[in-house]
């Protein structure tokens, strides 16, 4: 199909790339890799730690690691992907370097909240237990069962 797309990635802070000559735009998602060309349908997908490329119409690709995001297609030519953080370059080998550091950081991100998570659940419990069985209640239970033998 002819024609052309509008791509706009943009982080938090800044718009990284803005343009209106893209032929086409390859990324992927939990599902797999998948590719946009114009008159895509409307389109709506989170993006994990990846590098997305694109092709512009002097027939060269473009990358951009980004590190997560959401990315939509609307009215078959608006591309826009949000991300947290996104690095461009033009060498494909140098951004898979940076992709592999993303991911591990998010690995480690994840595993530092599971962390946190555990130790707020312990914490809780201690509180619910101290609630519920105070240590002058557990006293004056152990004195009632040594009565009663």
């Amino acid at each position: 199909m002819t024609g052309r797309l509008e791509l706009v990635i943009s982080t938090p802070s800044r718009v990284l790339v803005q343009t209106d000559d893209v032929r086409s735009l390859r990324a992927s998602d939990a599902s797999g890799g998948f590719g946009i060309q114009p008159g895509h349908a409307d389109f709506l997908t989170a993006i994990p730690a990846s590098v997305v490329q694109w092709r512009e119409s002097d027939d060269q690709w473009r990358y951009c690691v980004v590190r997560g995001g959401v990315l939509s297609v609307s009215n078959g030519k608006h591309i826009a992907l949000a991300c947290r953080k996104g690095l461009l370059g033009n060498d494909l080998a140098s951004l898979a370097d940076e992709v592999r550091e993303a991911s591990e950081a998010q690995t480690d991100s994840d595993r530092r909240a599971r962390v946190e998570q555990t130790r707020l659940h312990a914490q809780a419990v201690r509180q619910l237990v101290s609630y519920l069985m105070p240590r002058s209640r557990g006293a004056g239970f152990e004195r009632q069962v040594e009565a009663d033998e």
